[in-house]
């Protein structure tokens, strides 16, 4: 079979082992980006096509005489029509549960990093206030424990599962929310009253109708002033404009997001403010451990070699 990766770049290859997937083809063609103008000239004649976000649209399905299998080197799957795909009997497969560990520890490490000023504490360090101080440490920012604090998680999958765990060795009160009118059991509290208890809030929650905007002004009020946000999930669960509002008020003490509602900010984000205080922002990275794309990789090998066996897994159309 003939495969064709249309962004191989989204996964930075350069130290990752794609040996094994190379072989399982009769020719494996990679291209670090695709523009939408380039995609079917790419894969008229290919038998698989691999993308991790670029767009697989219904035209392209259709003239591709080939294809049998869309390989999705990522969880999301809104940029392949999967109805077209189904409709023309081709199998599209996509990668789960490979970022767990690595966004886990990511959600960590923010978590630290505001706990304990380590950002400003560096950049001190940096502009030589440490060589000025009187005595032999600096503490001139806050610094709290997160042992016997409270964490509230807002999405309890799979993600939401591992940070709960990580944050009990701290020695953390977990609570999971009960989002807005959506079922749940007692041992659920319930969103708004969850608010007003944490002492850090944790998102892992999907971005949908329902959860869009779920973190706005009315959500920063009820929260404490000395609460901490930590967004790994999605852009746009949190109204940027109110984020910027209750940080610049003091109405909370901190946030870090790993997401923007627009990825890249080509354009600018409002978060990007340096006058904001007390705010730290990666750039989608929370997901990108080595360990991690590898799964990737392998997972998409599993995929090819399921396809290729009749046992087919992970499908998603």
């Amino acid at each position: 079979m003939k495969a064709v990766y249309l962004d191989y770049q989204a996964l930075d290859k350069n130290d990752l082992d794609f040996s094994q997937l190379d072989e399982v083809f009769a020719e494996l063609i990679l291209y670090p980006m695709s523009t939408p103008e380039q995609v079917l000239e790419r894969v008229k004649d290919a038998d698989v096509i691999i993308s991790n976000k670029v767009v697989i649209d219904s035209n392209t399905i259709e003239q591709c005489q080939n294809l049998k299998l869309i390989l999705i080197s990522a969880t999301g799957t809104n940029n392949v029509d999967l109805i077209k795909a189904k409709e023309k009997g081709v199998v599209a497969c996509n990668c789960q549960g490979y970022g767990t560990a690595a966004v886990a520890q990511h959600t960590m490490s923010l978590m630290l990093a505001l706990a304990t000023s380590l950002l400003k504490y560096d950049r001190a360090v940096q502009q030589g206030q440490w060589n000025q101080s009187p005595i032999f440490c600096m503490l001139g920012y806050p610094i709290v424990e997160l042992s016997g604090k409270t964490l509230g998680i807002v999405g309890y999958g799979e993600l939401g599962q591992a940070v709960a765990k990580l944050a009990e060795a701290f020695g953390m009160k977990v609570l999971v929310a009960a989002l807005p009118n959506r079922p749940s059991d007692a041992s659920r509290v319930p969103f708004h009253e969850l608010l007003t208890q944490v002492d850090f809030l944790s998102l892992h929650c999907p971005l949908t109708e329902e959860t869009r905007d779920l973190i706005g002004e009315k959500e920063f009020n009820l929260m404490k002033n000395s609460a901490f946000l930590i967004n790994c999930a999605r852009g746009g669960v949190v109204n940027e404009a109110a984020l910027k509002n209750a940080l610049l008020d003091r109405q909370i003490a901190g946030a870090a997001m790993d997401v923007l509602t627009v990825e890249p900010p080509k354009n600018g984000n409002i978060l990007l403010d340096p006058t904001i205080p007390n705010l730290i922002i990666t750039p989608h990275s929370a997901w990108g451990s080595v360990d991690a794309r590898q799964r990737i990789v392998n997972q998409m090998l599993e995929n090819v070699q399921g396809f290729i066996a009749g046992k087919i897994i992970r499908q998603v159309n």
